[in-house]
């Protein structure tokens, strides 16, 4: 079971994405802020962060930095959820060490869609091609 590490800072947000994805079978690892979204990367090697981009002390800009910084966590996938989707902010997000970006309010289908594009082709595999017979 995939192991994403959601980092936000807004409790309610937080926790409904949570369910969500533990309702569709991933291990949902929660950080309320970008400092202890670091350590607990660190700590538990999660296979995808979700990070929120706006957050007091160490935001995600800084956090993504941090992750990315690691040896062992250079390859993992960070998608940026911000609500800001100012010209640039993408670039930014990217240059950051994002992977990929999506703006809130979060639409959970096309979230739930990037994710497990990214977790695909984290893990190498290859989507099924039709047989032509």
């Amino acid at each position: 079971m995939p192991k994403i590490l959601v980092v936000e800072d807004n409790e309610e947000n937080r926790d409904s994405l949570s369910r969500r994805l533990q309702r569709r079978g991933f291990e949902v690892l929660l950080a309320p802020d970008g400092k202890v979204g670091v350590a607990i990367a660190k700590a538990e090697k999660p296979d995808l962060v979700l990070m929120d981009m706006n957050m007091p002390e160490v935001d995600g800009w800084e956090a993504t930095r941090q992750i990315k910084a690691e040896p062992d966590l250079a390859n993992v996938p960070v998608i940026a959820l911000t609500a800001h989707a100012m010209t640039g902010d993408k670039e930014r997000a990217m240059a950051a060490g994002c992977t990929d970006y999506h703006t809130k309010p979060i639409e959970f289908p096309k979230l739930l869609g990037q994710i497990e594009a990214l977790l695909q082709e984290k893990s190498g595999a290859s989507p099924a091609i039709p047989n032509p017979t």
